[in-house]
């Protein structure tokens, strides 16, 4: 008898588990939806962009730190993607990492002379997309010092942000440098040469 009246139960409760994750899923502000984004410029959402690093830390362990952005803008249209354009300046000097000395010596003139060059910045030269991914060809310019560089990059989602209705969207990017190339190539070969580079950009409408 138990056992029919549990059976009872899980058939009753499943169609409302399934109503419950489909009306979840359904209030997600930014499923993937590229035909919200209507045709225009959009500023970057400083807030919510954000580029991490990663090297490798003399052999023992994997060291990541941050930087956040300071201004850009990106000028897009669903219809023609491949001619999209992406500026993004990025915060060298309120780089982030786990302690107030390492802070310092990576805005050092060791390293990133953040005195010097407070930001780097970061200007697409060509975007081609399939689908929701894109590679975009650029400009990275780190320390007065300019290299082109590709990301492999993935549309995130769109939608009208909650909070203000405004629209939102953003991209999630990768690709790896050599920080010698920029020089900033202190310790290499110790510390590891190449970057890894994770990219998060937002944007929304004013």
């Amino acid at each position: 008898m138990r056992l029919v009246l549990a059976t009872i139960l899980a058939l009753t409760a499943a169609p409302l588990i399934t109503q419950g994750v489909l009306a979840q899923t359904a209030a997600v502000p930014g499923a993937p939806v590229k035909a919200r984004i209507a045709a225009g410029t959009y500023a970057v959402d400083p807030n919510h962009t954000q580029v991490t690093w990663q090297v490798n830390h003399m052999g023992f362990s994997m060291l990541e730190g941050q930087f956040g952005a300071s201004g850009g803008s990106i000028t897009i249209d669903p219809a023609k993607p491949n001619a999209t354009k992406v500026e993004v300046n990025f915060a060298i000097d309120q780089l982030s990492v786990t302690a107030a000395p390492f802070a310092g010596h990576l805005k050092s003139k060791d390293f990133f002379d953040a005195a010097t060059y407070p930001t780097a910045k970061f200007v697409s030269t060509k975007v081609v997309a399939t689908g929701d991914k894109a590679t975009i060809t650029g400009d990275l310019t780190i320390k007065g010092v300019t290299k082109p560089v590709v990301l492999q990059a993935t549309f995130v989602g769109a939608g009208a942000n909650p909070m203000n209705k405004k629209l939102n969207f953003g991209f999630r990017a990768t690709t790896s440098i050599k920080r010698s190339d920029f020089n900033i190539g202190a310790y290499a070969p110790v510390v590891s040469d190449k970057v890894d580079l994770t990219i998060n950009a937002a944007f929304a409408a004013q």
